[in-house]
């Protein structure tokens, strides 16, 4: 519904980069057409701009409605707006979809201009690194000279890391949510058995499949269910189902669905399959996997070194994808090296979905970052 507390009618708009990126693997690649919405606007000095960045499987569409009929607004539209976190009256807010994506970013489903076709599997491995080599590419041409914050959740997160790590001198604050500087051994492992289940898929077709009739649906499906299982947690899942059962009081007594926990998911996998490409869900969990600053600089400390950004980092007491040890790495490193850093582990029952369900809690402590943030500024 749109009132005076957001953004509005909101447009994706595209650019595109011409000249060829060098990537993490070596391979030069473009053109690049990054999709971005922004929100606000603009100040005279270029100081108000806010980067936020979507995390596994969202898009550049996170505030407003793209029409008067819109039923679901941006995925963060609880707060980005007038009066809310990232206060449209004051910031100018920037998010693009991923490099890799298939919302309107260059991806494996884009066409390759040489051939006219999808690239499927032409497309290149990318990492993270080279996903924020886009993104700063696109803050380029819409006149970025610094970033006043940069902020994300999950993946999100790490890239909003990475882009300090990357542009020391060119981001002023980070929020990090929910986030890790490189994933656990489990973590990695449920990616693999998401992606797997798309290779398996005998419809996947070794990624050539956009002119077939049958699409890797089963598979794609089948790693959403497994990527919603990690973004939940054992307090959620009871909360949320317990041991019920779907529309009836008995048990069926063959291989049907019987819980609601069974249908819950499968109903998230259908509904994914919809609007998410299989290829690109095995790049960008990849890209995730490949994450892991520490290993590339030799050291988080060598890694965040350079920067002298002020840090917010918040994490959530039961999120066992990313737990609060992880943010807790950062922050120690980041104190270790004399950094301005806060941090808040927040209690929910709502696992790593967190970062999306407890806005109230995060809109108090952004809000509050922000304006010490611009207090601090003023006062120099």
């Amino acid at each position: 519904m749109i009132t005076e507390n957001n953004v509005g009618i909101v447009e994706t708009k595209f650019y595109t980069i011409e000249d060829k990126i060098k990537f993490d693997s070596g391979v030069e690649f473009g053109p690049i057409t990054v999709a971005y919405e922004t929100y606000g606007k603009l100040n005279e000095d270029g100081s108000n701009a806010i980067l936020v960045i979507h995390a596994l499987t969202g898009d550049a569409h996170a505030a407003g409605y793209h029409s008067e009929n819109d039923r679901k607004p941006g995925w963060w539209d609880t707060i980005i707006g007038p009066n809310k976190a990232f206060d449209t009256n004051k910031y100018f807010v920037i998010c693009s979809n991923i490099l890799g994506g298939c919302s309107g970013t260059t991806g494996p489903s884009s066409i390759n201009p040489e051939t006219g076709k999808p690239y499927g599997l032409s497309f290149p491995v990318f990492t993270i690194e080279d996903t924020v080599k886009v993104k700063k590419k696109l803050l380029d041409y819409l006149g970025i000279k610094k970033l006043y914050a940069v902020a994300g959740g999950s993946m999100g997160g790490m890239q909003a890391m990475q882009f300090v790590i990357s542009y020391p001198d060119y981001v002023t604050s980070a929020i990090l949510i929910a986030t890790t500087s490189r994933l656990s051994p489990q973590a990695i492992a449920f990616n693999a058995v998401g992606r797997n289940s798309i290779i398996s898929d005998p419809n996947w077709n070794n990624g050539d499949y956009y002119d077939k009739q049958e699409k890797p649906d089963r598979g794609l499906s089948t790693a959403r269910m497994v990527g919603h299982i990690t973004y939940l947690c054992e307090e959620a899942m009871y909360n949320k189902f317990g041991r019920r059962l779907q529309d009836k009081d008995h048990y069926d007594f063959n291989f049907d669905v019987d819980f609601q926990v069974e249908s819950y998911l499968q109903h998230q996998g259908q509904i994914f399959v919809d609007r998410f490409d299989a290829n690109s869900y095995l790049y960008i969990t990849k890209a995730v996997d490949y994450f892991d600053p520490a290993n590339k600089y030799g050291s988080l400390q060598n890694a965040f070194k350079d920067t002298d950004a002020k840090f917010l980092i918040m994490s959530f007491d039961t999120d066992w994808l990313f737990p609060s040890s992880q943010s807790k790495e950062v922050v120690n490193t980041l104190m270790q090296l004399g950094k301005d850093v806060s941090y808040c582990e927040i209690k929910s029952p709502c696992g790593h979905d967190a970062f999306l369900l407890e806005y109230e809690v995060q809109e108090k402590i952004i809000k509050s970052f922000l304006n010490t943030h611009i207090k601090g500024e003023e006062n120099e």
